[in-house]
């Protein structure tokens, strides 16, 4: 990487900081029916604040299934993504845009976010996620993805590398260990979303130099995986997903399935020539684009 290049690279790190005034602006205020509000649950609707209301109460008996046999589970507060959620009737704005994921992903139908919600909770204690976020990975990961910059909105962007020179046979040589990096690089991905002003995340595919008979039984196994995981237990934290570099012959197998993804996956999927141009569509920083290939990432 030529010196011009880092020196770009390292000014996009450096993300302006909110003054005090900002900060107040998003700080917890109470409404007139005494729920704690911030930028985010603003927004919500009023159906959604209904199904809130009513989803809410469930954390008690969420928690005691989630946790089956340990002791508490009813009233012992859990934190999950950085925020607290009580079951103790204790009312949090953070807590209320957390919550809201699981509605939204089923469709504010209260008894099956709450289904949701419990496996989630399960996997996330059979999985160790915390312990699958200080482990130490091999280095050939790194080249398959990392965390770098946010899009003008503020949404953290997680690139994920497919062509290029991967060492395809060396990174998926175990899948379980692989699974748990990339899980690690989504929850590394979370820690950047403060759920008062930002709680989704931008996604990047670069497929430059990806052909469909470079991929591997384990990697494909690895990909399946992946992704029932981060759509049984990554509810709505996706904003918007970006192909870059695709090859023509892998955009005509996206048309092919097209018919059979659901209008909101669809309007989240944006298709672009290379990652430059996500900038001059203005959706990124130019710097923050640039790094798209030549970036280890915050992390």
């Amino acid at each position: 990487m030529s010196t011009n290049t880092a020196a770009q690279l390292a000014r996009s790190d450096l993300e302006p900081k909110a003054t005090d005034t900002e900060l107040a602006a998003v700080t917890t205020t109470v409404t007139e029916d005494d729920e704690p509000q911030n930028a985010l649950t603003r927004k919500f609707t009023e159906k959604e604040w209904a199904a809130l209301k009513d989803f809410r109460p469930l954390l008690p008996d969420i928690l005691e299934k989630a946790y089956d046999g340990k002791e508490g589970a009813r009233t012992t507060p859990i934190v999950i993504w950085g925020v607290e959620l009580d079951p103790n009737r204790k009312k949090d704005a953070r807590a209320s845009v957390v919550l809201m994921k699981w509605l939204r992903a089923r469709n504010l139908n209260v008894n099956e976010a709450k289904t949701m919600m419990i496996a989630t909770l399960r996997w996330r204690d059979e999985f160790k996620i915390e312990e699958a976020m200080k482990e130490t990975y091999p280095d050939v990961f790194n080249d398959f993805g990392h965390v770098y910059g946010r899009d003008k909105e503020g949404r953290p962007i997680v690139y994920n590398i497919y062509g290029g020179k991967n060492d395809l046979a060396t990174a998926f040589s175990d899948v379980q260990r692989f699974i748990r990096w990339r899980v690690a690089l989504m929850e590394h991905g979370i820690k950047l979303i403060n759920f008062e002003t930002v709680d989704q995340m931008i996604q990047v595919h670069d497929y430059e130099g990806a052909s469909l008979s470079g991929r591997t039984a384990n990697s494909k196994a690895a990909a399946s995986e992946l992704t029932s995981i981060f759509q049984n237990h990554y509810p709505e934290f996706l904003a918007r997903k970006f192909f870059v570099n695709v090859p023509s012959i892998m955009t005509w197998i996206f048309w092919l399935f097209k018919p059979v993804l659901s209008p909101a996956t669809i309007a989240k999927m944006k298709s672009s020539a290379t990652a430059r141009a996500l900038s001059a569509r203005n959706f990124f920083h130019s710097s923050t684009s640039r790094s798209c290939r030549y970036s280890t990432g915050v992390w």
